[in-house]
């Protein structure tokens, strides 16, 4: 770094450049962009901040505090970068200053949504906290969360944790670039903190109170005033699973869904083993003739009312009596391993983890969004769902032998029934080799503009007919674009129109802008695509992560356009 520091000095000479890496450490410190070193238990138990600052040993697990004890090095160290001067500098700044207070300065001149402050849950908000409104140099914030391996190929069993902060006062062009984002803190490996990320958010969620309760005293550089700042965390950002470790709920069972709740509609799979999520029926509405059909769906006439939407309060109400130690299981003796409680198909006790850390801010339970449903990892789920299936892939086709036992253990559509040996008749939407040729060939031979997508056509195998390595961008492009064209001329006219809905729900739900009008039709369209998939597809296909896409246009009304709720910016 000092060989670095000294080539920018010959190359600006009149540039004030410090001469050795420690002189520019001092000057970071200086600016405010330093960061506290934090010990914690490496079972992931607590942190040694506050009162237990000075313990040498957990006091759960009894597990030293040093992984060497002569050099007071300590086993792991969470580094957490202090929100309250981050906050602080960007009204030191003229420009920034000025844009910070864009949500509420400029001019709206339609009815179209086109940034958060335009969503139900940004008005409510300011509603229900109209001291905090009043001031509109107040930040709202967005917190994201995933883990990544920074090592690559190297080590393959490591998960660093990165937390960011996105604040959403800034104009649409400002928002969710890079350098609007604020790292906040970085939760080491060598294992996924799970459950346990409560743990290391305490320093976080402890700063959020002070700055909702007594703000920080800050100088507005456009005005050359001081002025108290204060902030409010909106909603939180994740994967599936990275949501379950943040709300804390179990995203692996019966009831996956946390929007549906306790209502969630799924079956376990005698042969396939796995839970499949249908039930969509239930949101179209009353005296719709899919709702008396049997032998199209699951044999059933669908009679229910859709699940109601939970409020705060009703959540902790079933949050209630739930205590919760963290930390990793210990093991009984040495060789042995204590067995994880596994939860029921009929236990609800068990769906509840624990009480999210975020519940402590007094503003959260009033919040009408506060985990957003990643339409990037969900976008790619569906997308690998429809490919892998249309091409038959082994291993990764939802429509197989198991699925087709599944079907007769169900009793419905008998001309999908193997026989006694195993075999079974194509299904309408199955290509055959040649029709493979004609899909894989469209598409690697599509020329997109530069930057558009990555080179889509290097994941084709001609030869064995495959699909692979598509990333989450590639399935984006696919889904939204390139899969309604290859399509066209490969499939019956009865997939085709349905896949191109569904391509068609996703392109719409991801535009820049959109009306409250827009999306009220959009949530019928979707349902409906629903349907028709659930009379194509088998069973298998509906995994949790097709089911999540009947919440999305319901979260759009609520949190605004998804290009603010989703893991690109974050991941990239």
């Amino acid at each position: 770094m000092t060989k670095i520091l000294k080539l920018i000095k010959d190359a600006f000479g009149n540039a004030k450049i410090s001469n050795t890496f420690y002189e520019a450490k001092k000057t970071i410190n200086k600016l405010g962009l330093n960061y506290t070193k934090i010990p914690a238990c490496p079972n992931d138990c607590m942190l040694y901040w506050g009162e237990d600052e000075d313990l040498q040993e957990c006091k759960r697990c009894k597990t030293s505090k040093w992984s060497d004890a002569k050099k007071k090095k300590p086993a792991k160290i969470l580094r957490y970068f202090p929100l309250k001067p981050r906050l602080q500098r960007l009204f030191m700044c003229s420009k920034t200053a000025q844009s910070m207070r864009w949500h509420a300065s400029a001019e709206k001149k339609d009815s179209k949504m086109r940034h958060p402050r335009d969503s139900e849950a940004w008005k409510t908000f300011h509603l229900l906290h109209d001291r905090f409104a009043e001031d509109p140099r107040n930040v709202r914030l967005g917190l994201a969360a995933d883990g990544f391996n920074p090592f690559g190929a190297m080590r393959t069993n490591y998960s660093v944790w990165p937390v960011v902060l996105i604040p959403y006062n800034r104009p649409p062009w400002e928002c969710m670039k890079p350098t609007s984002l604020i790292l906040s803190m970085i939760i080491p490996g060598e294992k996924m903190p799970g459950n346990n990320i409560d743990v290391y958010l305490q320093p976080l969620i402890k700063e959020l109170k002070e700055l909702w309760h007594d703000g920080v005293q800050t100088l507005d550089r456009f005005k050359n005033e001081m002025f108290t700042l204060r902030a409010a965390l909106m909603w939180t950002i994740s994967d599936f699973p990275g949501l379950g470790n943040l709300y804390g709920w179990n995203v692996h069972s019966k009831y996956a869904c946390p929007t549906c709740n306790f209502n969630t509609d799924s079956y376990r799979l005698k042969h396939g083993g796995k839970w499949y999520f249908l039930g969509h029926r239930r949101f179209l509405e009353r005296g719709h003739k899919f709702r008396l059909s049997r032998v199209k769906f699951n044999g059933k006439i669908e009679l229910r009312d859709p699940p109601a939407v939970l409020t705060g309060s009703k959540i902790l109400e079933q949050l209630e009596g739930i205590n919760v130690s963290f930390g990793k299981e210990l093991q009984a003796s040495k060789g042995k391993r204590t067995r994880r409680k596994v939860v029921e198909e009929d236990d609800e006790s068990g769906m509840w983890r624990k009480k999210s850390i975020f519940f402590d801010l007094p503003y959260r339970e009033s919040n009408l969004l506060r985990h957003n449903l990643d339409v990037m990892h969900i976008e790619k789920n569906v997308c690998d769902n429809v490919l892998y299936t249309l091409l038959n892939e082994t291993g990764r086709s939802k429509d197989n032998l198991k699925a087709r036992k599944d079907l007769k253990e169900m009793g419905i559509r008998k001309d999908l029934w193997p026989d006694e040996n195993g075999r079974y008749h194509p299904s309408l939407f199955t290509m055959s080799n040649s029709m493979k040729d004609v899909f894989l060939r469209t598409i690697k031979n599509i020329r997109v503009p530069d930057g558009l997508s990555s080179n889509i056509s290097r994941c084709i195998d001609l030869r064995q007919r495959k699909l692979s390595g598509l990333k989450s961008y590639d399935c984006h492009v696919l889904m939204q674009q390139l899969l309604p064209i290859a399509i066209r001329n490969v499939l019956p006219d009865k997939v085709t129109a349905v896949l191109i809905e569904l391509s068609s729900f996703f392109q719409q739900l991801c535009s820049k802008s959109f009306s409250l009008t827009e999306l009220e039709k959009l949530q019928p369209r979707i349902i409906l695509t629903l349907c028709h998939l659930e009379m194509l597809f088998p069973p298998s296909f509906f995994t949790i992560m097709v089911h999540l896409t009947c919440h999305l246009v319901d979260e759009a009304k609520l949190g605004g356009p998804v290009h603010y709720r989703w893991m690109y910016p974050i991941e990239r």
